[in-house]
């Protein structure tokens, strides 16, 4: 009586088994919603704007075909390469910059505010500023900067400086500083998030060999807070690489980008032009954010 149960449980095991939908076909069926959505928002407008590229174009029109002539003309400029520098120079600035005050920010909250409900708190009040337009937080640098703003009146009513400073304001002094007035916050974000990960207990057991506060720092904080650092890194030379309105606004129009580039280009009708700055642009950023995943392995923060 066992067997025979036994041999029909078996039997309909195998049934269901096969009745059941494969592993593989199952794990496709449930990639499918995300593969349509980023197949159709990303892929997709890449496709064409890697097509666009090799379309010919004047005055009148976009013509289909397919030349080089835009890739040789982007690449085959002075002007071009010495937007791409001014650009990197701008990224590499701004970067070192978010990355030093970024990380204090972050450190402070984590380390030296006791209670989570402060912690949380403070990093609200650090978020207050970017619940308003970029643009309004980009202006309102002009009545600081400017001529007769509030730094050149201060300077000289201290007696410190006998006329207005120019370069605060239209400078490349000015474009990076509203740059990283804008993208500081996506660096502190993810180190706080690395830092509160932190197990405590190991900065204890550094303490209690003897290391100093700049030892634990070096040895224990900062190998640990590599990939909120990394992330933070991706996020700010994306949006900064990405950017023309600061560069636009903050330098006058005496400085110049390759985001700042495509929307001249664009503005007179050169789409196939601009597209192939777009795909150069993307292949110089997907370059530098190989680099940053080369050094450091953010799959541990994912």
């Amino acid at each position: 009586m066992t067997a025979i149960v036994t041999s029909q449980g078996g039997k309909a095991g195998k049934t269901a088994r096969g009745l059941a939908t494969p592993r593989w076909l199952l794990a496709y069926l449930q990639a499918t919603p995300l593969l349509l959505i980023l197949g159709f928002f990303f892929i997709l407008p890449i496709l064409t704007i890697i097509i666009v590229s090799f379309w010919d174009y004047d005055f009148a029109g976009l013509y289909p075909d397919f030349l080089t002539m835009n890739y040789t003309d982007t690449l085959g400029s002075w002007v071009t390469w010495k937007t791409y520098l001014n650009t990197l120079k701008f990224t590499a600035i701004t970067w070192a910059l978010t990355l030093f005050i970024g990380f204090w920010v972050a450190y402070f909250l984590a380390f030296h505010i006791r209670t989570t409900t402060m912690q949380m708190v403070l990093f609200l009040v650090c978020t207050v500023p970017f619940l308003t337009s970029n643009i309004i937080r980009m202006i309102s640098w002009i009545p600081v900067l400017g001529r007769n703003g509030l730094v050149n009146s201060t300077l000289i009513e201290l007696g410190i400086i006998p006329q207005p400073i120019e370069w605060l304001l239209y400078s490349d002094f000015a474009v990076v500083l509203a740059m990283v007035h804008l993208n500081t916050l996506f660096m502190v974000t993810p180190i706080f998030n690395t830092l509160m990960r932190i197990d405590r207990s190991l900065i204890e057991a550094a303490r209690d060999c003897g290391a100093t506060g700049w030892q634990v720092l070096w040895n224990v904080v900062l190998p640990l807070a590599k990939p909120g650092m990394a992330i933070g890194s991706i996020f700010v030379v994306t949006l900064v690489m990405a950017d023309f309105s600061t560069v636009q606004v903050m330098s006058g129009g005496q400085s110049a980008s390759v985001a700042l580039m495509m929307k001249n280009q664009m503005s007179l009708l050169q789409y196939p032009a601009a597209a192939a700055n777009a795909v150069v642009l993307l292949v110089v950023v997907l370059l530098m954010v190989a680099a940053i995943l080369r050094v450091v392995d953010i799959r541990k923060e994912l």
